[in-house]
């Protein structure tokens, strides 16, 4: 049976729903079949995505709601609601939230699911990664000392 189109939510009906102190997130696709992944994000005021670069998929941002900064190679820029923001893969960027929150979507191409497998024996007992996992999307923070998600924006699991 093919995918049936259609509205799947409403962003500011979302955003107003959910707990104003809540972050992470908030709504994701999760249709069967589907060649795209989509999010809705919210990053508590003064939170962020720490600079890490993607280098598989290229994401398209739109900002739904508060403010912030995007960081790229070519400076900082104000983000503002109805921004729209291509980051193409293997470009270097963070984000950081304003003093009212940033709330966006995020849309690209979707990745096969993250499997986490146990190291090559090398010696000694495996280092620990799961505090480097998100809960909201199983992706692996590549940097040590991540707190947020840098696909969904959800607070990673502290130590």
């Amino acid at each position: 049976m093919p995918p049936v189109s259609g509205v799947l939510g409403r962003v500011s009906e979302l955003l107003r729903e959910a707990a104003a102190d809540r972050g992470g997130a908030l709504w994701r696709l999760d249709a069967e079949g589907r060649q795209l992944d989509s999010n809705v994000i919210r990053l508590p005021a003064g939170a962020g995505v720490d600079v890490h670069v993607e280098p598989d998929l290229d994401v398209v941002l739109f900002v739904a709601e508060g403010g912030g900064w995007l960081e790229t190679a070519d400076g900082r820029q104000e983000l503002t609601p109805g921004c729209v923001v291509w980051l193409p893969r293997g470009s270097r960027r963070a984000l950081s939230a304003g003093p009212g929150g940033l709330a966006y979507l995020t849309v690209h191409r979707r990745r096969p699911g993250l499997a986490i497998r146990a190291a090559a024996p090398q010696g000694g007992e495996p280092a620990c990664l799961l505090h480097r996992v998100c809960a909201e999307c199983g992706r692996l923070a590549q940097e040590s000392d991540a707190r947020y998600c840098a696909r969904c924006g959800a607070g990673l699991p502290s130590d």
